[in-house]
């Protein structure tokens, strides 16, 4: 039966199920071991052997993306600058499973959870120059390949306060009184209803659950381009926020080329609003770890 939360799956697959596809359609995988990696609010993730990941949608919204990251991602390659999935293995929809599904190449890192401040630091020019050349590309060849434009309507900061203003009273829950007077201030200052649009090609889903770092801490991998799209760049900017240390964000901004106010304070609002919705659904989850590093990315968006 389907759930009522945004993150519910219409349909999951095992390790089972996703060897048995992969096999039929791949034989030249066949002696490779598949192992369930994790899952996100659109795909189920297996790792096949040590050299490919493939991404399963559980939602219908999902089949769209992953049609979409087959046909574009191989297009990026020449503005990446940090390690990205290239999609390697087209998988059809059949009667035993109702979507296509991708196999790329592995990227290895690690999840940055945890990490100290000064860690977090050391990406800021890495991450920056890696935006800088992704919102390089052409956005009218984004929109030919049947790219999205602003479906999330990213410019719209009253109606994102009042959800916002929703969420809260399962959020605070599952804070102290401190860290929910921080957030409800917060909230309580946003005043701008909507900024002026400022187009490029996004990844549009850019958290820590989303991008990978090596053994000194470094951004090694960025991952899920499920929610490739067009729209306001302060969606990928919100990782200035939700990422690095205030203290860090000057270099962060600096190498990028600039941003307005306007695009940071809507970038500040993403990185709150974002891993408030990783916050709620790793509480539902029961996931004590993902829920601490989505509430020290609220409060360390939250600081200055």
């Amino acid at each position: 039966m389907r759930g009522t939360n945004v993150w519910d799956a219409e349909w999951e697959v095992n390790e089972e199920q996703a060897q048995r596809l992969i096999r039929r359609q791949f034989p030249r995988l066949s002696s490779n071991q598949v192992k369930r990696l994790g899952w996100g609010w659109d795909n189920t993730v297996f790792l096949i052997g040590d050299e490919y990941v493939f991404r399963f949608p559980r939602r219908t919204i999902a089949i769209g993306s992953i049609r979409m990251e087959g046909k574009l991602l191989p297009k990026l390659e020449p503005y990446m600058t940090i390690p990205y999935p290239k999609p390697l293995f087209y998988g059809e929809a059949s009667d035993e499973y109702p979507a296509p599904f991708l196999g790329y190449a592995y990227v290895p890192g690690d999840f940055p959870i945890g990490l100290t401040e000064e860690r977090r630091a050391l990406s800021a020019e890495t991450l920056a120059k890696f935006l800088r050349r992704l919102h390089e590309f052409p956005v009218q060849a984004a929109l030919k390949f049947g790219i999205q434009h602003d479906h999330r309507n990213l410019t719209d900061i009253a109606s994102r306060k009042v959800k916002l203003e929703g969420f809260l009273p399962k959020v605070v829950a599952h804070l102290s009184p401190e860290e929910a007077g921080v957030i409800e201030a917060y909230i309580s200052r946003l005043q701008k209803d909507r900024v002026e649009a400022v187009n490029a090609l996004l990844h549009g889903d850019l958290h820590f659950k989303n991008m990978l770092v090596n053994e000194n801490g470094i951004v090694s991998g960025i991952i899920d381009w499920g929610d490739l799209s067009v729209g306001h760049l302060a969606c990928d900017l919100s990782v200035a926020y939700s990422f690095l240390p205030p203290y860090a964000r000057d270099v962060f901004f600096e190498t990028y080329g600039g941003a307005g106010e306007e695009t940071k304070l809507l970038a500040r609002l993403i990185a709150v609003y974002i891993p408030v919705l990783l916050f709620m659904q790793a509480v539902d989850d029961g996931n004590d770890a993902i829920a601490a590093e989505a509430k020290s990315n609220i409060m360390r968006a939250l600081s200055d």
